[in-house]
């Protein structure tokens, strides 16, 4: 190989690595699902793409599913349901937002045969004492509502604590995704 074609390799190297670096650390994350909590639409061990620019040029859309900081040390993934300004209730397995019912179709695969409810009957103030989502805040749940460590148990999230949107999910290759609603 001559010397000109080894710097243009290196070029193409060097462009490549710095390339990777900027995706990796300013557009989109890897995330590895850990535990139960959004099941069925996501599972442990799920390897997921998360898109960390989204947001800053759109708004935070109900039924999201999104990875935020739950502390220093954890990330959780988990689904909007609630936004500033929002009432919630859940009453016998519906969710109601702002009074009207919401469909939800991707708990059907979970919901009991026996007609049990999946999500207990609840309403924003009885879990949060809240009768609205604050300001800068949102209401958030795991789609496998009986095994699920969310708001209703730590109570709201701030918005500006979210890593991105879950858009991908590309392990394993047998449940490759782009939509989870």
């Amino acid at each position: 190989m001559t010397w000109k074609k080894s710097m243009r390799f290196m070029r193409t190297v060097l462009f490549a690595l710095v390339f990777a670096l900027l995706f990796r650390s300013y557009l989109f994350a890897s995330y590895v699902v850990d535990g139960k909590s959004m099941e069925p639409t996501l599972y442990d061990g799920n390897l997921l793409m998360v898109n960390k620019v989204i947001y800053d040029w759109n708004d935070v859309n109900h039924l999201d599913v999104v990875v935020f900081h739950y502390n220093e040390q954890e990330d959780y993934v988990k689904r909007v349901i609630g936004l500033p300004g929002d009432t919630i209730e859940y009453r016998e397995d519906t969710l109601y937002l702002n009074g009207q019912a919401v469909n939800e179709d991707y708990l059907d695969p979970f919901r009991p045969e026996n007609g049990e409810a999946l999500t207990q009957d609840f309403t924003l103030t009885e879990v949060t004492g809240e009768k609205t989502v604050p300001d800068g805040s949102m209401f958030v749940l795991g789609d496998n509502r009986a095994e699920s460590l969310d708001s209703r148990y730590f109570g709201f999230v701030p918005i500006d604590s979210i890593v991105g949107k879950v858009d991908v999910r590309y392990w394993p290759i047998s449940q490759v995704s782009l939509s989870f609603l």
